[in-house]
């Protein structure tokens, strides 16, 4: 009866995180995280690539970290090849929230190059993360070649990304504020202004690198 009883309750979970009501996914979801049980997580990384909501897609990441990251790297490992650019974000997302760095081989120039914002953006999030700290300089490096790229939001994204790596990336940054795409240059100077000072904001620093391009300056320290 106990096993008839556990089987019942894991097809009742399993559907539930089907169910056409975001909130019941959401519960079901809770659910699943507060009593992690190896069996849903092939259904829970399943789940996140075709989940079009963002606070239940949030509650899948969670149910996930709450596993043993033994049962649920190598399926994310294997998202993150997905062609579906959700499956690929949310996985590389979840990743980042695990912390597991032997995930760290994963993140190739592709996936941080990727058309897709938002699986790019996870992407950055996921190497700063996981990059041991010998390859820290190479993955600024990496980084720096999608100064420019995007809206405003994926320009912060990239500038927190590669703020999180220190001042390993002031090279980088150097390099990039000599671009001849004044998009690059402001987003270089920007990125080193931010990094400085902080407390100032990224709109003030995006400001007043736009200045310093429209002047025809280079805007790094010292100079």
């Amino acid at each position: 009866m106990t096993m008839a009883k556990q089987d019942t309750d894991t097809t009742r979970a399993l559907q539930g995180l089907e169910d056409g009501r975001s909130s019941v996914r959401l519960r079901t979801a809770l659910a699943v995280g507060t009593t992690p049980d190896a069996r849903f997580v092939d259904k829970l990384i399943e789940r996140c690539a075709v989940e079009p909501e963002f606070y239940v897609r949030e509650m899948l990441t969670w149910a996930l970290t709450r596993h043993s990251s033994s049962v649920t790297v190598p399926g994310l490992l294997h998202e993150v090849r997905s062609e579906r650019a959700q499956a690929r974000s949310q996985a590389l997302h979840t990743l980042s929230k695990i912390g597991d760095r032997q995930a760290w081989p994963a993140i190739t120039r592709g996936l941080l190059s990727d058309a897709d914002d938002e699986v790019a953006r996870s992407a950055w999030r996921a190497a700063v993360v996981l990059v041991p700290a010998e390859e820290e300089p190479e993955l600024a490096g990496v980084l720096a070649t999608q100064l420019g790229r995007g809206d405003r939001e994926t320009r912060l994204s990239l500038s927190r990304a590669l703020i999180a790596l220190g001042e390993v990336i002031l090279p980088a940054l150097r390099a990039a504020s000599t671009d001849p795409d004044p998009r690059v240059r402001e987003h270089a100077i920007a990125t080193e202004r931010f990094l400085r000072d902080p407390d100032a904001g990224f709109e003030f620093a995006i400001e007043e690198a736009k200045r310093v391009v429209a002047l025809g300056g280079k805007g790094q320290e010292g100079q």
